[in-house]
């Protein structure tokens, strides 16, 4: 991973560190992959491994751009509600594009989230009252969770019993 990990330092510094060390690994679980292989279905879900980066990037949207800084649906950089229509990746989208997505709209939010205090707060309508902290600590969970989903999936790409027993 790119990002250092640090131990010690402000509470912010470790969160946005924590935070941006989360993006990395889940993105490290598509690197490398064919086009088809990032698109392989191995669960029932719509998650594949391409899928995943997407929803990230939509997440992103979704929490800094519409939440945080009060955008519109139609001033934000990519789909940005909350469904599952956030998993959704197009036949034209490379996984190269993608992972360009997820890396443009964290940069988005890195800068967004700077502009308010870790106790900043705002309400919101399935949370109630949210600060910035509990943003970053959500996202953190959200990467985390999905990086584990990505390494289980590259797992099963790799082994070439798996995809066989999935798809029957």
């Amino acid at each position: 991973m790119g990002t250092n990990r640090i131990t010690d330092g402000t509470e912010r510094e470790l969160l946005e560190n924590m935070l941006d060390r989360n993006r990395e690994a889940l993105i490290e679980t598509v690197r490398g992959l064919s086009e088809t292989d990032a698109r392989r279905r191995l669960v029932t879900s719509l998650t594949t491994p391409i899928s995943l980066i997407k929803h990230a990037a939509g997440a992103e949207r979704i929490w800094f751009q519409r939440f945080w800084a009060g955008l519109e649906e139609a001033e934000c950089d990519g789909y940005s509600k909350r469904d599952e229509g956030t998993f959704t990746v197009t036949d034209d989208e490379s996984l190269a594009e993608v992972i360009a997505e997820f890396e443009r709209a964290s940069r988005r939010s890195r800068e967004i989230a700077a502009c308010f205090d870790l106790d900043d707060t705002k309400d919101n309508p399935l949370e109630g009252t949210v600060s910035m902290r509990w943003t970053l600590l959500a996202m953190i969970e959200e990467f985390a969770r999905h990086a584990g989903h990505g390494d289980i999936l590259r797992e099963q790409l790799s082994d070439p019993v798996a995809p066989a027993a999935a798809n029957g």
